[in-house]
This record gives structure tokens, C-alpha cells and sequence, in this order.
């Protein structure tokens, strides 16, 4: 199903390492990642139903598995969903279900080693009155997720490299600095001790270029410490760093990719 605005409110997350199949799952063919997802989806209230009512979160695009990993492909699945536009504006994106709805359908196939995540993040469809981004209901909801990252141990806590490419709209580059004073000032230690980087980290293949304002040109690069390397605390960071970019008035897509400092994945 795709939703009107398919291309401007598309949001795609690949998911990058190994994803190593049950053996009794061989030698038979693997499982469709689309029907997969759309069955968890739906199960969980989260996809919008062919009737058009706009009673989920995302209209299903596309989804596959990639089995060729390499030096130079190291995706292992990949999603493509169509958000109502605009974005209410007391919710953030909904990048954690999205991803918790990836994570569970790797995790149906087989056990997957992440090393690192790329989201398309539709920034421009997050609604903001009088060209502003007054969108204090939507960062008030994911700071109240913070308690869940409390009670983690210590040793959880990752250090993080992430990438935001505003492909040809070069924004994200002047207005970096700003986001991570205004990340600063939200007191929270999900994500912190970052800083700007020059060391990119670059996923291959790339995302197609008319899902969002590719090639990828325009960058920043960002370290810090996470409060736990998973699906769950990337989704919850991209949706921040989302409503950052907005609050900044960034008005296109950002791609997002991340990897851990240690794992950091790069083109050779």
C-alpha cells in the first residue's frame, strides 16, 4: 500500500550485519520480509489498513532481505513505509516502532549481528506551525521514554558514531552545531558526550536516490555515547535528532546512519 506523498513521507531503514538463518529454516526458500512485516505491523496496530483510515502509523511500501554481504554491501534487510503527512505535532516520528518492527521480523528469520542502522528521516513531514518548530508535545513524549534507558548497566553504554546527510540541501551542515546546543539543553544522558567529527560513517548500497534529495553530499558527523547499542535506543535518538533538525528548520530529508566507534562501518 502507498499512501498520497509516497516519495516526500517515505521513511526506510536498512539493516546492516549479519542475519544468520535458523537451520531448520535450510535449505528452504527465506521467508517474504515484506509479507513478514506487514502481518507484525498490522498485528500491532501500527500499519494503516487498505481502507485509507489513518488509524496506524505507516502505509507499507516495500521490504527485502539481501543475502550478497561484502566488503561492499553489508545489508542484511531493508523496509520502506509511507507516513500520513503532516506528522501530528505532539508525536515524533515513529522511528522506534519501525525499527522494533524490523528487529522482530530479523529476529523471525534469524539471529541477527546489527553493525550498524541507516533511516531515511522525512524531517520535512513533521508538522510545524507558522514555519516554526513548535513541537514541544512531540520532544515532551520521547523525553518521558527516558526512564526506560535507566535501569540499564553501566558496561551497556556504547559510544556511537551517527551520520546525518542532507543529501542536496546543504542545511544540515550550518545548522549542526546549533542541534547539539539545543540536544545539550534537554539534560538527559541517553545520548551524551558528543561532539562533531569528521570521520563519516558510509553504507553501501546506497538508498535510491528518489526516495529522498540524493546523492548523499551534505554531512556532519556526530560521536557519542549511547545509553545501549539496539534498535530500540537508535530509534528513539533518531527521533530526537529528527525533531532537532525540524526545530533547526530543516525543511528535507535527513539520512541517518549509525554504527558503534569500535565497528565504525566505512566504503574501502
Amino acid at each position: 500500500m502507498t499512501l498520497s506523498g509516497a516519495v516526500d513521507s517515505t521513511m526506510f531503514a536498512a539493516l546492516h550485519g549479519e542475519l544468520t538463518p535458523y537451520p531448520w529454516r535450510e535449505p528452504t526458500p527465506a521467508p517474504d520480509a515484506y509479507s513478514l512485516f506487514v502481518a507484525r505491523s498490522s498485528a500491532m496496530g501500527w500499519l494503516i489498513e487498505p481502507t485509507g483510515e489513518h488509524c496506524g502509523l505507516w502505509g507499507m511500501n516495500d521490504a527485502g532481505f539481501d543475502s550478497s554481504a561484502g566488503p561492499r554491501h553489508s545489508r542484511a534487510a531493508w523496509f520502506q513505509v509511507s507516513l500520513p503527512t503532516p506528522t501530528a505535532i505532539d508525536r515524533p516520528l515513529p522511528v522506534q516502532p519501525f525499527l522494533a518492527c524490523a528487529e522482530s521480523v530479523a529476529a523471525r528469520v534469524g539471529v541477527l549481528h546489527l553493525k550498524a542502522v541507516q533511516v531515511l528521516l522525512p524531517v520535512q513531514s513533521l508538522a510545524s506551525p507558522e514555519g516554526e518548530s513548535q513541537r514541544t508535545g512531540a520532544v515532551v513524549r520521547l523525553l518521558q521514554e527516558i526512564g526506560w534507558f535507566g535501569d540499564l548497566p553501566p558496561q551497556e553504554r556504547t559510544g556511537v558514531r551517527v551520520t546525518l546527510d542532507g543529501g542536496q540541501n546543504p542545511t544540515i551542515r550550518s545548522v549542526a552545531p546549533d542541534m547539539l546546543g539545543w540536544l545539550r539543553e534537554l539534560k538527559h544522558d541517553v545520548f551524551g558526550d558528543f561532539f562533531l567529527t569528521d570521520k563519516p560513517v558510509m553504507l553501501r548500497p546506497a538508498i535510491t536516490d528518489e526516495l529522498w534529495r540524493g546523492p548523499a553530499r551534505h554531512s556532519v558527523t556526530i560521536d557519542g555515547t549511547l545509553a545501549e547499542w539496539s534498535l530500540d535506543g537508535l530509534g528513539w535518538l533518531a527521533a530526537l535528532l529528527a525533531e532537532a533538525g525540524r526545530h533547526h528548520r530543516l525543511d528535507s530529508p535527513l539520512m541517518l546512519s549509525a554504527a558503534p566507534i569500535l565497528d565504525s562501518v566505512s566504503a574501502p
